[in-house]
C-alpha cells in the first residue's frame, strides 16, 4: 500500500509511475548533472512540480499529501535531477508570505534547492534587508538551482532567506548519490532584500517539511528495494529451489516490507497533522523513513547477492541515495531525541478519522440508542448490548447489526463517549464469528446470546504438545459412536480452561487425504466426564494456561460445527479473529507507551542520550502501529481490502508490549532486581510485564510463522515445500 490511500491518490501514483517509466531512460540513472534533465519540461507539464501549491501561485491547488504521493512514485524510479530539491524549496517558500517566486518553480522555468544546515550569519539593515556572510553545505541540487533557500542566524534567531543563485558562489561537491548533485554555497556580504526574507517560517517548519518530503522519497526507495528483491527471490534458483523459499530470505524480505509500511504510515500521518502534533508526527517520520530506506537497500543488496554488488546493477543507486537522504535530514538519533522530548512534554498525536458529512444522521441515531443502554447497569446492560448487536456489530443480524465499516467506527466512538464498556468475552470473541458463520441455528441460539453478553466463558482446545504453530499436525482422535463422537487426546497452552464452561476443539476424525483434511470442529462441555484440566505455572508464577486431557469424552452430533471433516475451514475463521484480537492491544499486560512515559516521569532524573533514543524507538513503533490501524480502517471505510497494513500491524503489535516493558526495565537499572510482582511498585510491575509479554510473540501464531505468512501472501514468495518433497 502506497503513501496515498484514496482512489484519486492511487490514480495519481499510477499516472506518475507510468510517466516515469516512459520518459526516464535507464542511461540517465548513473550520472549526476548540473543541468536540468531532458525530461524536466515534461515533468513540469504534468503539473508535478506544483501539486502542493495554490492555483494563484501556478500550482494545482492540492496539498502536501499529493506531493508526497508523486515523490514516492518518482523515487521508485530513482528519478535523477532536482525534482525533490525544487519541491522542498517551493514548499518552504509557500509557508511564508512571499509567493512571487512560486510560479517559476511550479512551471519548471526555475529550479530550487534548500540547505538544512550551514554557517550563515546575517546583520539586519535599516530597510529590513540582511547582509549575509558564510557557507551553507551540503545543498542537495544546489549546483543547478536558480533559487536557493538557506538558513541564516541573526540577532533575532534563525531566519530563512530565498535568493537567486547568481548572487552567490556555488561550488559543486562530488556526490555520493550518482543521480543528483550536491554543492557548497558561499556568501560574502550578500545583500538579501526584505522581500526575500521568508517571514513566518521557523526552523521547525522547514525541518517538518523536510522530514515529510524526504521521508516520502525514502519510502519510494524502500518500495523499489522490497519489490525488486522479492521478484528476484522468486526466480533465483540455488540448491534446486528458488531462494525465496528459504525461510531466511522470507523473513528478511518480510522485515523489509514491515519497515516500508511503517515508513509510509508515518509519512502519511505527518501530512495530515498540524500544530504541535505536526512537530511530533514529522519527527517520527524523520526517525523511521530514512532508516527504512537504508535498511531495505542493504537487505536488497544482500538478497541479490554478488550481482547486487556490481556497478551495473541498480541496487547501489538506491543505497547511495538512501544514505544521502539520511545524512541530509540528520541522524535518526537527532530526530529520536526530538520525539522523546516532545512526548515527555505531553505532545502526542490523536488518530482521528475524518468522516463524511452524511455520517451525522447515523451518529445521532446511534447516540440516542446508546444513551438508553447507558442508563442500564450490570448484567442488564450487557445483555442489552448483546441483544442490540453492539458487541460485535459487523456480524449479521441478529448477532450483530450487519454494520458497515462506517457504522462500526461510529458505534465505537459513541460507546466511548457514553462511557459504556462492552462485555469481556475473552476467548468468546474468537468463538462467536465461527459459530455465527458455520453453526446451526440451534447452536447459534443456544450459545451466542450468553457468549456475547460475557456470561459464558470459553476456552480454545487447539494446540497440542506436537502441534503448536503447525496446528494441522494435531493428533487428538475423534471416533464415531452412536449419537456422536468420542474424543481422546491432549491439548496444551489452553488459556482459562480451569474456569471455562465450554471449549472449542478440533480433532482428527480421519487420517486420509492431506493433513488439513479429516479434521472436525467440536463444542466441548468442560464439565463433561473425561475432561481433566491441569493448570500450568507460567514464568510469572501465575496460572492462566492449562493442559487439558480428554479421555473418552462424548460429544453429541449436535455439537459439531460445520461439516464433519471440514473443521479446518472453521478453525481458520477462529484463528483469523484470534490474531486480529491479539493485535489490537497490549494483551492485558499494561505495557503501553503512556505507561512507559509515566515511569520516565517518576524516575526523578534526566534520561541519558542512549535512554532517550531507546524510548523514542518504542514511541515511534507505537505511533506507527496506530497509523497503520487508522489506514486499515480508512481502507475498509472506502470499501477496499486493507492490504499489507493489516498484516504488518499484527506482526508489530504482538512484539510492541515486549519492547515497552524491556525499555522500562532497562531504565530502572539496578532497581530491576526486585521480584516480579505488580504490588511492588514500578520494579515489580515492569518485571512482571517483561516476563508476561514473552508469550505475546508465541500464542496466536509465532512471529516466525507471521513472517512466513507475510512473505507468501503479501510478497508472493513460494510456499515452503511439503515434507519429503
Amino acid at each position: 500500500m502506497a503513501i496515498g490511500l484514496s482512489e484519486e491518490h492511487e490514480a495519481l501514483r499510477e499516472s506518475v509511475s507510468g510517466w516515469a517509466d516512459r520518459n526516464i531512460p535507464a542511461e540517465l540513472l548513473r550520472s549526476a548533472t548540473d543541468e536540468r534533465p531532458a525530461f524536466w519540461t515534461g515533468l513540469a507539464e504534468q503539473g508535478l512540480l506544483g501539486l502542493h501549491l495554490p492555483e494563484d501561485a501556478g500550482g494545482s491547488g492540492y496539498g502536501l499529501l499529493e506531493a508526497a504521493v508523486a515523490i514516492e512514485a518518482l523515487a521508485e524510479r530513482v528519478t535523477p535531477g532536482p525534482y525533490l530539491p525544487t519541491v522542498l524549496a517551493s514548499a518552504v517558500i509557500h509557508a511564508s508570505k512571499h509567493h512571487e517566486l512560486l510560479p517559476g518553480l511550479a512551471d519548471g522555468s526555475h529550479t530550487g534547492a534548500l540547505a538544512l544546515s550551514g554557517a550563515l550569519t546575517g546583520t539586519r539593515a535599516s530597510d529590513g534587508s540582511l547582509i549575509v556572510t558564510g557557507t551553507a553545505e551540503p545543498v542537495l541540487g544546489g549546483s543547478s538551482a536558480d533559487v536557493l533557500v538557506l538558513p541564516v542566524v541573526t540577532a533575532d534567531g534563525e531566519e530563512w532567506i530565498a535568493l537567486d543563485a547568481a548572487a552567490v558562489t556555488v561550488t559543486p561537491v562530488r556526490s555520493l548519490d550518482l543521480t543528483r548533485s550536491v554543492a557548497k554555497v558561499e556568501l560574502a556580504d550578500v545583500s538579501v532584500p526584505a522581500e526575500r526574507v521568508l517571514d513566518g517560517v521557523a526552523g521547525s517548519d522547514v525541518r517538518n517539511l523536510a522530514a515529510i518530503l524526504i521521508g516520502a522519497e525514502a519510502a519510494g526507495l524502500a518500495s523499489w528495494c522490497v519489490t525488486a528483491a522479492s521478484d528476484y527471490a522468486k526466480v533465483r534458483v540455488q540448491f534446486g529451489r528458488p531462494i525465496g523459499q528459504f525461510q531466511g530470505i522470507k523473513h528478511k524480505l518480510s522485515r523489509m516490507l514491515v519497515a516500508l509500511e511503517q515508513a509510509r504510515a508515518t509519512v502519511w500521518d505527518a501530512t495530515r497533522a498540524s500544530g504541535r502534533e505536526l512537530d511530533y508526527a514529522a519527527a517520527i517520520a524523520g526517525v523511521m523513513a530514512p532508516d527504512a530506506a537504508v535498511q531495505c537497500a542493504k537487505d536488497a543488496i544482500q538478497t541479490f547477492g554478488g550481482i547486487g554488488y556490481t556497478f551495473e546493477h541498480d541496487a547501489h543507486l538506491y543505497y547511495r541515495r538512501a544514505l544521502t537522504l539520511r545524512a541530509l535530514l540528520g541522524s535518526s538519533a537527532e530526530w529520536a531525541a526530538r520525539v522523546t522530548d516532545l512526548a515527555l512534554r505531553g505532545v502526542g498525536r490523536e488518530m482521528e478519522i475524518d468522516l463524511p458529512e452524511d455520517a451525522e444522521p447515523m451518529r445521532a441515531a446511534l447516540r440516542a440508542e446508546i444513551a438508553e443502554l447507558a442508563a442500564l447497569e450490570g448484567k442488564e446492560q450487557k445483555r442489552a448490548l448483546a441483544d442490540r448487536g453492539f458487541v460485535m456489530p459487523h456480524l449479521p443480524r441478529p448477532w450483530g447489526r450487519g454494520a458497515t465499516p462506517l457504522e462500526q467506527v461510529l458505534i465505537a466512538q459513541e460507546l466511548k463517549a457514553a462511557k459504556v464498556r462492552l462485555p469481556q468475552m475473552i476467548i468468546g470473541a474468537w468463538v462467536v464469528p465461527s459459530i455465527a458463520a458455520y453453526g446451526t441455528q440451534e447452536q447459534q441460539e443456544r450459545f451466542l446470546p450468553k457468549t456475547l453478553s460475557g456470561e459464558t466463558i470459553w476456552c480454545q482446545l487447539f494446540s497440542e504438545p506436537g502441534a503448536g504453530s503447525d496446528l494441522a499436525a494435531l493428533q487428538m482422535k475423534a471416533e464415531r459412536v452412536e449419537g456422536g463422537w468420542r474424543l481422546n487426546g491432549q491439548k496444551i497452552w489452553t488459556s482459562v480452561a480451569h474456569v471455562a464452561e465450554w471449549g472449542i476443539c478440533i480433532a482428527r476424525n480421519s487420517s486420509e487425504g492431506t493433513k488439513h483434511e479429516g479434521i472436525t470442529y467440536f463444542l466441548v462441555d468442560m464439565k463433561a466426564p473425561g475432561v481433566t484440566v491441569r493448570p500450568l505455572t507460567e514464568m510469572t508464577g501465575e496460572n492462566l494456561f492449562n493442559e487439558v486431557f480428554l479421555d473418552d469424552v462424548f460429544v453429541p452430533d449436535d455439537l459439531v460445527v460445520g461439516e464433519v471433516g471440514a473443521g479446518w475451514k472453521v478453525a481458520r475463521n477462529t484463528l483469523s479473529n484470534e490474531r486480529v484480537s491479539l493485535s489490537s492491544g497490549s494483551g492485558g499486560t499494561g505495557s503501553s507507551v503512556p505507561d512507559l512515559l509515566g515511569l520516565v516521569g517518576r524516575l526523578g532524573r534526566e534520561l541519558t542520550p542512549v535512554e532517550a533514543h531507546e524510548v523514542a524507538g518504542v514511541i515511534c513503533e507505537g505511533h506507527s502501529i496506530s497509523a497503520l490501524s487508522l489506514r486499515v480502517t480508512l481502507k475498509q471505510l472506502a470499501g477496499a481490502e486493507p492490504g499489507a497494513d493489516a498484516s504488518v500491524r499484527k506482526l508489530l503489535s504482538t512484539a510492541h508490549a515486549q519492547h515497552v516493558s524491556e525499555t522500562a526495565v532497562s531504565l530502572l537499572g539496578a532497581a530491576a532486581v526486585t521480584a516480579a510482582d505488580m504490588k511492588l511498585g514500578d520494579p515489580g510491575y515492569w518485571n512482571r510485564a517483561v516476563l508476561a509479554t514473552r508469550a505475546m510473540t508465541i500464542y496466536g501464531g509465532t512471529t516466525e510463522v507471521q513472517l512466513n505468512i507475510i512473505a507468501e501472501r503479501m510478497l508472493g514468495l513460494p510456499r515452503d515445500p511439503e515434507p519429503g518433497k
